[in-house]
């Protein structure tokens, strides 16, 4: 059986979970959630960590302490422009085109600002950036993202740090049916479970931070949304028994006794 990796770009990965590095209470708790998670890719804000920092105590000094692939991310912005200066700023110090695009239309909710975002990703894929739009559940968005040139789209389950996990699976369904593309979800996770269904639906992988580092055992946390991620596409890949509204029987009847069928 050949090798389940997640391609992104030119990259690959067996991990199909990506993991955040904000809201932990200390480096030592940061550090080992990341290595409990499994996670190969890490995302980090630009705006939230200094990326040329890489003394003792620096969060780069613990996301290069193991091979990690450090995924910059533009969370903060709030214009096309932003975004796209944030994304060039990343690339010079980190010498990667791996760019995480967030353009963020409301500071309440963080709902995408979906024009912003298809302005941003458009300038960033032309300047041959390897682009993951954070954006809605909208089907029509994720299709003109992909068509832009983006390497994934990264539709919310739920607004971010909420919880509430995949409020509209059905919206992800459509967007999987047609795309070309990895579709990860990002934002809302708030368990396991709710990755697992993620999985489940037929997602490529599931990005996520305050679900791990706001949980009481963030340790724990990382580890159950490693297994949780793997069982899932594990169960999409061997295929779900159709749902059916009366019961069958779990052993066939055919040759046993009284049955009529021997």
């Amino acid at each position: 059986m050949s090798e389940d990796l997640l391609r992104i770009g030119e990259h690959t990965f067996r991990s199909r979970l990506l993991v955040g590095t904000g809201k932990y209470k200390d480096l030592d708790e940061t550090r080992a959630a990341l290595e409990a998670s499994g996670a190969e890719v890490v995302t980090v804000a630009l705006r939230r960590v200094d990326l040329a920092a890489r003394g003792e105590g620096s969060m780069m000094q613990v996301l290069t302490e193991r091979p990690y692939t450090i995924l910059p991310n533009t969370a903060g912005c709030y214009t096309a422009q932003d975004a796209v200066r944030t994304a060039r700023l990343a690339r010079e110090l980190l010498g990667t085109p791996l760019v995480k695009l967030e353009v963020i239309g409301d500071p309440e909710t963080l709902f995408p600002d979906v024009p912003g975002t298809l302005e941003a990703a458009k300038t960033l894929c032309d300047e041959g950036f390897t682009v993951l739009p954070y954006t809605s559940d909208d089907p029509i968005t994720a299709r003109k993202l992909e068509d832009l040139g983006c390497a994934a789209v990264m539709p919310l389950a739920a607004p971010i740090g909420s919880g509430l996990g995949i409020r509209n699976p059905y919206n992800i369904e459509i967007i999987l049916r047609s795309a070309k593309v990895p579709i990860l979800v990002d934002a809302g996770v708030g368990t396991a479970s709710d990755a697992a269904i993620a999985m489940e639906l037929g997602c490529d992988g599931v990005l996520l931070n305050t679900a791990i580092a706001g949980a009481k055992d963030p340790i724990r946390m990382a580890r159950a949304m490693r297994k949780a991620v793997e069982a899932g596409r594990d169960a999409y890949l061997a295929g779900r028994i159709p749902r059916r509204l009366y019961a069958t029987a779990s052993s066939p009847l055919e040759g046993v006794l009284g049955s009529g069928q021997a």
